[in-house]
């Protein structure tokens, strides 16, 4: 039997890929590294997973209930996977990312019809996965070891852009242990890549489109990889670097945590044009009580000042972070507190949630925990806040020239969707602009969360270009 008949382009015979993917923009990353390793075995990825001859859900552990959606998205595909199998065919249905590492052999114990389990240090396998469950054999392939070999160095070094704006995955894993948190369990300790690795593949993306890079990594600003002399490389030495190839015109990086906020970051928001004015940084609560509580290791007031240094390097700097109500033990007045910093930050926008245990964790453990009642009350009352807060952001921007990286069509004929320097959607209608093309454009109206602005004319009556992001 040939080790990859499930996969492999035989006789011509193309077969089809189906990746759901759910949650973080590294999940994003990493189907995308998937479609790489597959395409070289005859894969083609469709939209659906009716039909389809490989299913795999790349899943989050960060949402609540997330590991119940994914049984219940199984049990949806066991429809199509059965009926290929009464026309004769063969489905590999797989589980792979965080989910998968935290239930392992739980999701083949209650969803038979699954062939492979892996988390997402291991995608790199699926070759040897695939075979293995091309096989005749006992049981479902389950790979969930945090492996010796870095999976980066085993990844094709081509790669599909993912458009004008790509994602790079710079580093991955968490030594923080934030009491709530599962991503040290799922996805390892801090591991930084190398710094000529990064801009190699940095390079490739920018050669096959990509005008914008957004660098990743679950602690992104603890990136610390090693340059080709040995020397160790933070995350605004390697800013700097990037910066430097010719055709990339902006940089962006998520997600960062206060504590490796350093001097040179600071700095290379002030000095790098590409990196734009746009930071997200999660501070969960304004508490200090809770912030000890969910060890995050600093204080509010150490934020206030971090953001203070921030803003002085780059004054135009929009922020965005996370905030968790009702974690166990917040009173009425720990949640005052976290209004109190949100009034004092002002920001652009932000995620809120309601705190949901995850098993595991040392949280989840913890007494007191506040009714579901309450947690609706606040995250309400948070979100009117936050939301206030975006809505005169976006409204400080009309009448305001900006440059817009185009990335897409939009929803009306001859319309173009397109990102502000501060992450706003930008919707323009004009003719001569090209997906690709950064133009600089006034900001005219306000609706919902999307801008919609008039391009700015050029003496000769052309849209006026902006390719040095030199927004001030």
């Amino acid at each position: 039997m040939d080790a990859v008949h499930k996969g492999a382009d035989l006789g011509g015979v193309k077969r089809r890929v189906h990746i759901k993917t759910y949650g973080c923009q590294m999940n994003v990353y990493d189907t995308e590294r998937m479609l790489d390793i597959l395409r070289p075995l005859g894969f083609e990825p469709q939209a659906a997973a009716d039909g389809a001859d490989l299913v795999i859900l790349n899943t989050c552990h960060i949402r609540e209930k997330a590991a119940e959606k994914v049984y219940s998205d199984l049990g949806r595909i066991k429809a199509h996977h059965d009926a290929k199998a009464a026309d004769g065919g063969q489905m590999i249905v797989a589980v792979a990312g965080c989910v998968a590492q935290a239930e392992g052999e739980e999701i083949t114990r209650r969803q038979p019809m699954v062939d492979m389990v892996f988390g997402p240090q291991t995608y790199h396998r699926l070759p040897e996965m695939l075979a293995a469950a091309g096989q005749e054999r006992g049981g479902p392939v389950l790979d969930t070891d945090f492996p010796v070999e870095d999976k980066f160095d085993h990844l094709p070094e081509e790669r599909v852009a993912g458009g004008v704006s790509s994602f790079l995955t710079i580093q991955e894993g968490c030594d923080k242990f934030c009491t709530f948190c599962v991503v040290p369990y799922t996805r390892g300790a801090e591991q930084s890549r190398p710094v000529d690795a990064i801009v190699a593949e940095a390079r490739r993306l920018v050669a096959s489109g990509a005008r914008e890079i957004t660098l990743l990594g679950q602690n992104v600003n603890a990136y610390h990889g090693e340059d080709a002399a040995g020397r160790e490389v933070g995350l605004g030495g390697l800013s700097r670097r990037l910066a430097e190839i010719d055709g990339l015109a902006r940089i962006r990086y998520t997600t960062s945590h206060p504590r490796d906020m350093d001097d040179d970051l600071i700095a290379a928001h002030r000095d790098v044009p590409a990196l734009m004015p746009y930071l997200h940084l999660p501070v969960q609560s304004g508490s200090d009580r809770i912030l000890a509580a969910m060890n995050r290791k600093h204080t509010a007031d150490e934020y206030r000042r971090l953001v203070d240094r921030l803003r002085e390097a780059r004054p135009d700097l929009a922020l965005t972070s996370d905030f968790i109500v009702g974690f166990p033990g917040e009173s009425d007045l720990d949640f005052a507190d976290t209004l109190k910093l949100v009034s004092d930050i002002d920001y652009a926008g932000a995620f809120s949630f309601k705190y949901s245990a995850r098993p595991g964790t040392p949280a989840a453990s913890a007494p007191e925990h506040v009714p579901e009642a309450v947690k609706d009350e606040r995250l309400a009352g948070l979100q009117q806040l936050l939301n206030a807060q975006q809505e005169a952001f976006n409204r400080r921007t009309i009448g305001t020239t900006v440059p817009v990286l185009f990335e897409k069509p939009g929803r009306q004929p001859g319309q173009l969707a397109g990102r502000s320097p501060y992450l706003q959607p930008v919707h323009v209608t004009a003719p001569g602009i090209a997906v690709g093309d950064i133009v600089e454009c006034r900001i005219d109206r306000l609706q919902a969360h999307s801008l919609f602005a008039t391009p700015v004319v050029s003496e000769d009556g052309g849209a006026l270009p902006n390719e040095t992001e030199a927004v001030a």
